[in-house]
């Protein structure tokens, strides 16, 4: 590998100091706060890299979401809109004076353009159906966009009166012929979200689109992975190849994105999409043209079946098709690109101990510098010399800042939260690391409480990623935020186990047929060395939580390390292997990190050998060992990890006697996301911790 150099390489091992606030006046972060805040989105740099654009939801439930533009030189904040409906996705007309946007003030998702000078903005498109999301080329001519429509149908207004149909229907059914039935927190109808062409008329506005993927029979991969030519002569895409029901069949069991893409010209009625990444039967992703349209660069994956596999950098040649892996050998995971404004380099966003770092990549040397790595950083745009992000930290929430391509001048642009936060008192934190399994260096974080007073111990909150190919690193999260224990009294403790993401692929994939072995050692080994190490924390009075993959670490310990803790908190767990193979909406993550299939794999008519994992790693072949108190929770429209787990867990631990409280929320899926539903979430998960830690 290249020489990795690193220009604003910040030590993360002295403690970072929380907001200031006197103590006097100090306020206990809270729930309730925390839905308070302002919340960014739709952060956008304009072509002269001059002004930002940005969304600003003013609390998770306001009804007040706007946009704002803002002066980079002066920073001076304006409101830009002002209409009751909120907008987003947000696109610069390449001559800096206006953005498009979505907005459903005329009845259904639009699309609106608004100059920066004017009050109002306005409509330029009708189309029978609500916009999902668009894309713009360079040129202001041609835009992409995403309709949910029923395949087949020749225009919008087809599906427009295929909906009526079936409203009209006297019975209510689900059928299907294949796989996927559900994702996520929805059952799968016939109605998929295809692409769509449209040009601009010479009045500015879109009349007609053109479906170019009319006749697939699931989704593609959604508009965030569209690129479109500089010069509008084609377009990439990622999708799962699903022009036919036999193309199809085995999307719920493969990670086979693949790269589309499909010339472009004004009139033209059929399409023919090229599948430029063929060969590649892993995940290809985000697909981005070189503003001189001479490269399409995008990620990789090279092992099939395997979600949480290295994404590399791949760069195509636009004229002669050539495509070649970019600094392969560098041991980090992409997650976003974007060229420089003299496509020489590209700007990656890579996890990277306990961080979401931005780095630079020059193909022609394969070289990879770091530009700054604290905190959670993402949406990376540049303009000169200069890029623009945003980054958030395990004290201060989401805001956009500036920093050179050799990571120096520094600049927050925006504080979004400032009155808000102003006599908030934030929990201190460290990163440490420790000796894990086989004596690998393994790190965390700890968080003092927030009333913490020197001399005093103070219970611990154990807190659990998912994933597993997770972390709980560096940043403000919305739903497992540690500094609501923190200000709770307790000492949070997080550790990146192996199988955590950010510190090399093979650290990533070592939990992978190892679920409950060298993860638990780590988690067993991380808390003993920080209680050593911080005399602060009361190891005897200890939680632990966890979510999903965190969910099945808490039925794990609770069998195979059951008298360590006095509580225990599972959110959506798996319990029961096999069974959840039975059930999971994506069976690619059992059947690779599980090893297979729950029967075994066929190779003609013998039955191949039925791997081990899911009895060995299976909670549910531990009861016998189950003690600990435990507050189960989920939400009854989760497909992942279906809500038959929890209720497999709280039944066990009811039929045996432990104390347990089982808490589900109908209206929601894999996580917590509804402001008020949060409350009550958080107000269970600290009454079961007082419960328990109270002395």
């Amino acid at each position: 590998m290249k020489k990795l150099l690193s220009f604003a390489a910040l030590s993360l091992m002295t403690a970072v100091t929380s907001v200031k606030a006197a103590d006097s006046v100090s306020e206990m972060f809270t729930v309730e706060k925390l839905n308070e805040l302002n919340q960014l989105h739709d952060v956008t740099l304009s072509p002269q890299g001059d002004v930002l654009v940005y969304g600003l939801k003013k609390g998770s439930s306001s009804k007040d979401n706007h946009l704002y533009k803002q002066n980079i030189k002066t920073g001076q904040k304006t409101q830009l809109t002002e209409d009751e409906n909120a907008e987003s996705n947000v696109v610069w007309a390449e001559d800096g004076q206006s953005v498009f946007f979505l907005s459903s003030r005329s009845g259904s998702s639009q699309i609106w353009q608004q100059a920066l000078n004017e009050k109002t903005a306005k409509q330029i498109s009708d189309f029978p159906l609500g916009v999902n999301g668009f894309k713009l080329s360079q040129n202001g001519q041609v835009f992409a966009l995403s309709f949910t429509v029923k395949p087949g149908c020749e225009t919008l207004s087809c599906t427009v009166e295929a909906k009526k149909v079936d409203e009209d229907k006297k019975y209510n059914i689900r059928a299907y012929d294949q796989l996927m039935v559900r994702h996520w927190d929805v059952w799968a109808t016939e109605y998929k979200e295809h692409l769509f062409i449209a040009h601009v008329d010479q009045n500015g506005q879109l009349k007609h689109a053109q479906d170019i993927m009319p006749n697939w029979v699931s989704d593609f991969a959604g508009i965030n992975q569209v690129s479109i030519h500089p010069e509008a002569s084609s377009l990439a895409f990622s999708a799962k190849d699903s022009s036919s029901k036999a193309a199809a069949k085995d999307h719920a069991w493969s990670t086979n994105f693949d790269i589309f893409e499909v010339s472009l010209t004004k009139g033209q009625t059929a399409f023919n999409l090229k599948n430029i990444t063929e060969k590649n039967k892993a995940w290809d992703a985000s697909p981005v043209y070189s503003s001189n349209g001479k490269y399409l660069a995008y990620k990789a994956m090279k092992t099939p079946g395997y979600e949480a596999d290295k994404f590399t950098l791949q760069l195509r040649d636009s004229r002669t098709g050539k495509t070649r892996a970019v600094a392969s050998e560098w041991d980090r995971s992409i997650s976003s690109l974007a060229f420089a404004p003299d496509n020489k380099s590209l700007y990656v966003v890579a996890q990277d101990v306990g961080q979401k770092s931005i780095f630079s990549i020059t193909p022609e040397f394969d070289e990879v510098r770091k530009i700054y790595n604290v905190g959670s950083n993402g949406d990376v745009t540049s303009h000169g010399n200069k890029l623009y992000f945003t980054r958030h930290t395990l004290n201060s929430p989401k805001d956009v800042f500036t920093i050179d391509n050799h990571g120096d001048d520094f600049k927050q642009l925006t504080n979004i939260n400032k009155d808000k936060l102003a006599k908030v008192k934030f929990a201190d934190y460290k990163q440490f690391n420790f000796k894990g399994w086989n004596d690998e260096t393994v790190h965390g974080y700890w968080l003092k409480p927030a009333n913490y007073q020197e001399g005093k111990q103070y219970p611990i909150a154990f807190l659990v990623h998912g994933g597993p190919q997770g972390s709980f690193g560096n940043m403000f999260h919305y739903r497992w935020n540690a500094q609501l224990w923190a200000a709770q009294g307790y000492g949070v403790v997080m550790v990146d186990f192996h199988g955590s993401t950010g510190y090399g692929q093979e650290f990533t994939h070592s939990i992978s047929r190892d679920w409950g072995g060298k993860p638990l050692e780590d988690l067993q080994k991380g808390l003993d060395f920080i209680v050593k190490d911080q005399p602060w924390l009361d190891g005897d009075n200890a939680c632990a939580l966890g979510a999903s993959y965190g969910g099945y670490m808490m039925n794990w310990i609770a069998g195979n390390w059951p008298t360590r803790f006095k509580c225990l908190i599972n959110h959506a767990g798996l319990y029961d292997m096999p069974s959840f193979y039975q059930s999971t909406e994506e069976l690619w993550f059992p059947e690779y990190d599980m090893g297979g299939p729950s029967w075994g794999k066929e190779s003609g008519n013998a039955k191949g050998k039925i791997s081990p994992d899911y009895s060995k790693f299976n909670p549910s072949a531990y009861v016998n060992n189950w003690q600990t108190p435990m507050l189960v929770i989920q939400g009854e429209l989760d497909y992942r990890v279906p809500y038959a787990q929890s209720l497999g867990a709280f039944t066990t631990l009811q039929r045996k006697g432990i104390d347990s409280r089982l808490v589900m929320f109908p209206d929601e899926d894999h996580h917590i996301r509804k402001p008020d539903n949060l409350v009550v979430w958080y107000d269970e998960v600290f009454k079961w911790l007082e419960k328990y830690t109270k002395k």
